[in-house]
This record gives structure tokens, sequence and C-alpha cells, in this order.
């Protein structure tokens, strides 16, 4: 598999990063992430830990997108609250991600080597979910 790189949305790490400092409090919300939508609206969102396995900053935002008419996401990164930085999404957020924005960029971070890879890249060799429906005869 050939690594694409695309250029790193710099406003979009800072919005994650403002909302990570800004509005993660306690155990509840540690982690922020922003996606921009394909009509260039930047969207933002917590986790919402619990127990039970609460949804993770990726998948709110892709619902709080949804609920502003956003459809069509370009690009997405998740911020650690406590300066934690660039986290990459968990394997059930890749799946999710992939199955929702095919050709969704996501940027991750290793030390300082910043990067926006194709969702794709983060599953080789992935299940995909559309692939695998029955047609309704």
């Amino acid at each position: 598999m050939t690594t694409q790189h695309h250029p790193v949305d710099d406003e979009l790490v800072e919005a994650a990063a403002h909302v990570a400092r800004t509005r993660c409090r306690g155990d509840n919300h540690t982690m922020a992430a922003a996606a921009r939508a394909r009509d260039g609206r930047i969207v933002t969102a917590v986790n919402a830990y619990h127990f039970t396995g609460g949804p993770c900053a990726e998948l709110v935002v892709i619902g709080a997108a949804a609920a502003q008419g956003a459809y069509e996401l370009d690009t997405i990164v998740a911020v650690g609250d406590r300066d934690r930085g660039i986290v990459p999404p968990c394997g059930r957020c890749r799946q999710v991600l992939l199955d929702y924005f095919p050709t969704l960029k996501v940027i991750v971070a290793d030390g300082d080597l910043v990067r926006a890879l194709p969702v794709a890249e983060l599953l080789p060799e992935s299940y995909v979910w559309a692939d695998h429906q029955l047609d309704a005869d």
C-alpha cells in the first residue's frame, strides 16, 4: 500500500486542541475531535466516557456534524486533554470512519511528525461494510 501524504489542516488541529483545553474536564470528557466538512465548516465534539463503552470523540463529532447538516466530512483529528496532543483513532473509530467516509483524511502524529493519511491506510486489508451487504431483491 502506497502511503499518500496530504497537507495537514493546522486550523483543524488547533480547533480540537482548543476544545481539549477548554471543554475536557474530569474523567468523562478526556478527548476532543474536530472535523472539517466538505463545505469548509469545522465541527467539534468531546468523548462521553462511560464504563459501558461510551462513544469516542470521533464518533460524537460524526453525530454533531450530521445535526448541523454536514453529512460529508473531509478531514478529522482527535486531541487528548492535559496537553497529550494528537491521538490516533481507536480500531472501532477507524472502522466507523471508513464506513461512513471512505475518502476521509485522518490527522495522526508520531512524535513531531504530523501527517494526514487516508482512513483506508489506517485499516489495511479492511472489511468494508458496504461491500458485504446483500442486495434487496
